[in-house]
């Protein structure tokens, strides 16, 4: 089993920064891409940024400029970094990882339990 699980959500106000951590553990042998997710209330679950195992990055343009995402292939760790929040960007944030377990042909995906993220005006 394969196991993520999300840290560094809170409360902050709008303008102000957090950072998201996400560790992956368990019979892991490859993690391909990770990415963070988020869901409000009411609405579809969104991408919010994917990075390759390589290190491209992909965000949608709702946060471009204002989020970053990065890893830490040595720790299975993969990072959030929030700047400039707005309210909008309340919900709760899940953490995603594309892994090839130990012994295993192929890959499949995960998910963490979420954090919550809210950002007050």
């Amino acid at each position: 089993q394969v196991q993520l699980v999300e840290s560094g959500g809170g409360l902050v106000q709008a303008g102000g920064s957090l950072r998201l951590s996400c560790v992956a553990s368990g019979s892991i042998f490859i993690i391909n891409a990770m990415g963070w997710y988020r869901q409000a209330p009411g609405k579809q679950r969104e991408l919010v940024a994917r990075i390759a195992s390589g290190g491209i990055t992909n965000f949608p343009d709702s946060v471009k400029g204002r989020f970053t995402i990065s890893r830490d292939n040595a720790k299975n760790t993969v990072y959030l970094q929030m700047n400039s929040l707005k309210p909008e960007d309340t919900a709760i944030y899940y953490c995603n990882a594309d892994v090839i377990r130990s012994g295993f042909r192929r890959s499949a995906d995960y998910w963490g339990q979420g954090t919550q993220v809210t950002v007050s005006s």
